[in-house]
């Protein structure tokens, strides 16, 4: 979630961001899928309980 907004996409991968620089270096993180929508290249999670829980009932996890 953090790095989605941080290059600002919501939380459906369409970018949102305003700036040239943002949308130039989204392929570090992200790869441009179709319609415009960009997914992540990596996904990493903590498997801690605690941790999976919270991204269970965040937006990311339904």
């Amino acid at each position: 979630q953090t790095i989605s907004g941080e290059h600002g996409l919501d939380g459906s991968g369409v970018y949102n961001g305003t700036s040239d620089l943002q949308l130039e270096r989204m392929n570090v993180y992200f790869n441009e899928a179709s319609s415009n929508k960009y997914v992540p290249r990596a996904v990493l999670v903590d498997l801690e309980p605690g941790t999976m829980d919270a991204v269970r009932a965040g937006p990311f996890g339904q």
